[in-house]
């Protein structure tokens, strides 16, 4: 996949000249101990009395800034001044990623936080998937969501923020009840479509046994590894009971301590087939660190091309700055000439 810039920029092609600049202040500095250029200069200064309508100071002044003026110019100039523009193209090795959400009703369970406050397991998932789409702006990274059944919520894109606004919408109870994630699997292995993908990766976050779906998770597997797949699987939850939200006959919300099955042995050996590797997040900081592990592990190769059209503006700065000292030259010998 390629990604292009464009910009436009002011850059030096010979910087080091603008050195010589730092001798401007020092030249300054030299001509001012030896007092300011005069104006007209006679052998007494008693014929000028007549004419103190402009000081000799304050021509002087003008002619000096002038010399300073035309001389940083050329040396400017010299610099060679460059104004243009910059295209940076960006071709990444071209990972296509689908992450597959669990959004059965189990996954009210509030074992996981977010801050200091207690959140159910599928709000600490979807703030965690969003930290790892930003973190993979060069991948095509789509997202599919299961309980009873699967449903495509993107197919893999680049455009992440159309994808985060997606996995925002998700929630529990869109589809009926269950945990089909054999079906899940294989729904999500059709949706890797793009045939330049150099490697297809899927993800899976579940907390419950397969229970809904015709099609075994392990048969899932076996296909989507056939054809390139490999399958990263993640059990969430805490182990033993955990916390779930029921309501009484008032609508008051209560928890109740519940312990959810979960198969272990099935999602390693889905891992196994999809020649991945299996995690248990038990809490939120150990969710992102699986995560982040998965990011480390699956790097994406990323090249860059630089074309830059640039056009030299050092004529316009030379012009001025010869204009300038003849502008100098011609004020001293003529108007402020220097007589003995």
């Amino acid at each position: 996949m390629n990604a292009a810039q464009i910009g436009e920029s002011f850059t030096f092609a010979q910087p080091l000249f603008l050195l010589l600049l730092l001798l401007i202040p020092l030249l300054a500095l030299l001509r001012g101990k030896r007092g300011g250029t005069a104006a007209v200069v006679y052998s007494s200064t008693s014929l000028l009395r007549s004419l103190g309508k402009f000081r000799k100071s304050r021509a002087g002044a003008i002619l000096a800034a002038l010399s300073y003026l035309g001389l940083a110019s050329l040396i400017v100039g010299l610099a060679r001044p460059q104004w243009g523009t910059a295209k940076v193209e960006t071709q990444a090795s071209g990972i296509d990623i689908m992450i597959v959400l669990d959004v059965s009703r189990s996954m009210l369970a509030e074992d996981f936080t977010i801050g200091i406050k207690r959140a159910n397991r599928l709000e600490a998932v979807k703030q965690v998937t969003e930290k790892f789409i930003n973190g993979r702006p060069n991948d095509r990274i789509g997202l599919a969501a299961f309980a009873g059944r699967p449903y495509l919520v993107s197919p893999p894109t680049l455009d992440h923020d159309w994808l985060i606004q997606n996995l925002e919408r998700i929630r529990i109870g869109l589809v009926e009840d269950g945990t089909a994630i054999g079906s899940a699997i294989a729904s999500a292995a059709n949706r890797f479509t793009n045939k330049d993908a150099k490697s297809k990766l899927m993800v899976l976050l579940t907390d419950g046994d397969n229970n809904a779906g015709r099609v075994s998770p392990p048969t899932a597997a076996e296909a989507a590894a056939a054809v390139g797949i490999k399958i990263y699987t993640i059990g969430a939850g805490a182990r033993g009971a955990s916390p779930f939200p029921m309501r009484d006959g008032f609508g008051n919300v209560f928890y109740r301590n519940i312990e959810m099955k979960f198969d272990e042995d099935a999602m390693r050996r889905i891992a196994e087939l999809g020649k991945g590797e299996y995690f248990r997040a038990t809490d939120t900081k150990s969710l992102q660190d699986i995560f982040t592990r998965i990011d480390k592990m699956e790097t994406t190769t990323i090249q860059t091309r630089q074309y830059r059209n640039y056009r030299d503006l050092f004529p316009w700065f030379l012009s001025a700055g010869f204009g300038l000292v003849a502008v100098s030259l011609v004020l001293e010998q003529t108007i402020w000439r220097k007589a003995p």
